[in-house]
């Protein structure tokens, strides 16, 4: 579809708080589709919508596993701890270690609005959390 302009560090956008989606749209799946584009092309493995530029409630994720997309997520459960570094595509190169649970459960719709649990383990729980952030 098309690449979307990454918003970086400073940008008040990021630091707003995104609204949640009440109905899948047109727009929204083609949001969806943009946010993948974007994200692949910069290489990243996560990508939440306002780092675009949308305040909507909606990340997507590929960890090298398939592509996962978060609409309306909620963390219901975490459990263990893991330290690793962490880079972010809205603050580009710099890097940090940053603690996140080693665990986590989150329900959320997919890009058809139906509702879905996971229970992500490792870089994938890390990758939730860091985008739902």
């Amino acid at each position: 579809m098309a690449l979307r302009n990454i918003r970086t560090l400073g940008d008040d956008v990021l630091r707003a708080k995104a609204k949640e989606i009440t109905e899948m749209t047109p727009r929204i799946r083609e949001l969806i589709e943009d946010m993948f584009d974007t994200m692949y092309h910069a290489e990243g493995v996560g990508l939440a919508a306002p780092q675009v530029g949308i305040l909507k409630r909606i990340f997507v994720v590929d960890i090298g596993e398939g592509p996962w997309v978060f609409i309306n997520p909620e963390i219901i459960e975490v459990s263990g701890s893991q330290i690793d570094v962490e880079g972010c595509l809205s603050i580009p190169n710099e890097q940090g270690e940053v603690e996140r649970p080693n665990i986590v459960k989150v329900k959320a719709l997919n890009e058809k609005g139906e509702e879905f649990t996971v229970v992500a383990e490792g870089f994938f729980a890390r990758a939730i959390c860091h985008e739902n952030d």
